[in-house]
């Protein structure tokens, strides 16, 4: 799912993509989506029990956009995966009365259980693996639970009605008995709906036909592709309709029908054909859009950003990001699902990622913006796993911060650590292995490919950035002695679940008319590396790519030579255990050398009482913490601040 960019957005609806290059500003579309679930907050009850697989389901929908209400026959194909199989059960709300539900011509028992749960009583026991079919009737106002599941709405200045659905995460029991929890993909559906004439019903797969009978019309779309519960959708209201195409070769192509708002029409046509690119984009890294023998499309509707149901998305509006994250989904949400949802990252934040690399592909000037935009608003809050540690909290589920933003980074660091070859082509693979194509996956899945394709162990990695919390804070020392360059890494941790982020770190030296970008493979706090350099350093970047996620970075040349400052030498620098001052001082005096870290917090202090002229003392440095220190030493006559490395 995705969402808005910022209230601004949701007021004008089309007319603000005057911009298509989204990132002017840190308000990015997954903020508006926080403020739109803000209060949907449901406590989760226990679902339909999983002991048959569905095969098939058709839809019938009678719905008038005008008037909220909802009559409707499920037809369901199945299979029994357990013995004993003498009933079944629907997610489905008390609130939608059942008129009956049939089995083979036969009349059915049932008993509805608040607040969601249809036990359906078989006529004897079913034998497993055998495909059956049942129908529910049904009829009723869906609830009006704060939630999106079921909407009726106006759109333009004429309030023309308009009736939508969004069903993610918990919402499908609002308006049809399904099965909802993330456990059985359906093979393949059909949707029919009967509504006024004065309408259009958007929806999922193909459009087979469009029917009129008396005052009314029937829609019936079609979809052979697997489908999650939540990805069924329908949106019914005074469409126009146009359509773009994405070329596949000379003789082919993937239509990208869009269902708009007549007063958005003309303003929406400038703009939906920027979804041609980035379908190409998302074909060349990954695989060929996964429905692409079906359609891919928009359908504009009343909520605070877009939900990417499979094959139509449904949009407030035609921005880029917002275009690019929800077709994005179609990859990631859609073809692979997350199979819980704590999972919701997989989801979400290979979703935000792929729509950052439209940038990088498209708009370059804006990368690395949106980058450090990201970064900062990840960083905001010091704690907090990409993990969904409360899938009972719409919030969190869809929290901007971890499951985008986190999530996003996450999936932009492992391309660092794999090399953009090996990342996409670990994504490759994710997309078409058997059990996962088309079906549910967990972060496990992802993790166990990605490490067969590279040869790498990614434990630490998924420990630290996906199941743990924070963020690292690194301080860099460098001293270069001719060709000699010698590197010291520390790290501090912004949360204390994770004790130390392993990552390359790459550091940019600039000097001399030239520039080189070395990555130190950092895997301990205090590392130091040697290398050569040909050229002296002026100055040095850490990261420049924003390669990593990290904050309050510090790094810092320091003069390796002894050198005279006022009265007093510091040698070695960098310094092991044992430092040594050599004071030349023209009278007795005593002598305080304090040591600080990057933060400010003194570490080391101690008092020498020096005699006239040359002296040498030494400090012990054992106790102390590898690390970049701030070295005061202060007397009555004098005093001198370096800084200092401690390896």
């Amino acid at each position: 799912m995705k969402k808005l960019y910022c209230l601004f957005f949701s007021l004008i609806s089309l007319g603000l993509s005057s911009q298509n290059n989204s990132y002017n500003t840190t308000e990015e579309i997954s903020c508006m989506e926080a403020k739109a679930h803000a209060n949907m907050f449901r406590s989760v009850q226990s679902g339909a029990q999983n002991t048959y697989d569905i095969n098939y389901h058709r839809c019938e929908w009678n719905i008038d956009p005008g008037v909220r209400y909802i009559k409707g026959a499920i037809t369901t194909y199945f299979k029994p995966t357990t013995s004993n199989f003498n009933s079944m059960q629907f997610d489905l709300q008390t609130s939608l009365t059942i008129d009956s539900i049939l089995y083979h011509n036969i009349l059915l028992t049932y008993t509805q259980t608040a607040p969601a749960l249809l036990q359906i009583n078989l006529p004897g026991v079913l034998p497993m693996s055998v495909l059956d079919s049942i129908t529910v009737f049904y009829q009723g106002v869906p609830p009006v639970t704060g939630f999106g599941s079921y909407e009726n709405t106006t759109h333009g200045t004429a309030a023309t009605p308009i009736t939508w659905t969004l069903s993610e995460p918990f919402g499908a029991q609002d308006w049809w008995p399904c099965k909802q929890d993330l456990n059985d993909k359906i093979d393949s559906i059909d949707i029919i709906v009967e509504t006024p004439q004065a309408y259009r019903v958007a929806s999922n797969g193909v459009l087979v036909s469009e029917l009129q009978s008396g005052i009314n019309k029937f829609y019936h779309w079609k979809s052979r592709h697997r489908i999650a519960a939540y990805l069924i959708a329908i949106a019914i209201t005074d469409y126009a309709v146009y359509s773009d195409f994405v070329p596949l070769s000379a003789t082919d192509s993937i239509e990208v029908l869009n269902y708009v708002y007549p007063e958005d029409l003309v303003t929406t046509q400038l703009y939906s054909p920027d979804i041609i690119n980035t379908i190409k984009l998302f074909d060349s890294l990954t695989i060929v859009y996964p429905f692409a023998d079906e359609k891919y499309g928009h359908a504009q509707f009343g909520w605070g950003g877009g939900m990417e149901h499979q094959t139509m998305s449904f949009v407030v509006g035609f921005n880029h990001g917002l275009l690019a994250h929800e077709c994005a989904h179609q990859w990631f949400g859609d073809h692979v699902t997350c199979g819980s949802w704590q999972d919701i990252w997989l989801n979400e934040g290979f979703a935000t990622y792929f729509e950052g690399l439209t940038e990088e592909r498209y708009f370059p000037s804006t990368w690395q913006t949106w980058k450090q935009d990201k970064i900062n608003h990840i960083t905001s809050n010091p704690g907090g796993s990409v993990l969904c540690d409360d899938t009972t909290s719409v919030g969190r589920i869809f929290d901007g911060r971890l499951s985008y933003n986190k999530g996003a980074y996450l999936v932009h660091m492992l391309r660092w650590k794999l090399g953009d070859s090996v990342f996409f082509a670990g994504l490759k693979n994710y997309l078409t292995a058997p059990g996962i194509a088309a079906n549910y996956a967990k972060t496990q899945d992802l993790k166990a490919i990605l490490e067969s394709t590279s040869g790498q162990n990614l434990t630490n990695f998924f420990n630290q950035w996906y199941y743990n919390q924070g963020y690292p804070s690194y301080q860099v020392g460098y001293t270069q002695n001719l060709n000699t360059l010698n590197v010291i890494i520390t790290q501090t941790q912004s949360h204390p679940s994770v004790s130390f982020f392993e990552m390359p770190v790459p550091i940019k030296f600039t000097g001399a008319g030239q520039d080189t970008t070395i990555v130190f493979d950092n895997t301990y706090s205090g590392q130091t590396f040697t290398t050569t350099l040909d050229f002296p350093i002026i100055s040095a970047q850490f990261d420049p790519e924003l390669w990593i996620l990290s904050k309050n970075n510090t790094i810092i040349g320091i003069e390796e030579r002894p050198g005279s400052f006022n009265n007093v030498s510091v040698y070695p620098n960098p310094a092991s255990d044992k430092l040594s001052l050599m004071f030349d001082l023209k009278s007795k005096e005593d002598v305080r050398i304090d040591l600080f870290d990057i933060s400010g917090r003194l570490a080391l202090s101690k008092t020498f009482s020096m005699n006239t002229g040359k002296s040498t003392e030494s400090l012990d440095l054992s106790g102390i913490n590898s690390g970049v220190y701030q070295l005061q030493v202060l007397s009555d006559s004098f005093s001198h601040t370096q800084k200092l490395i401690k390896k």
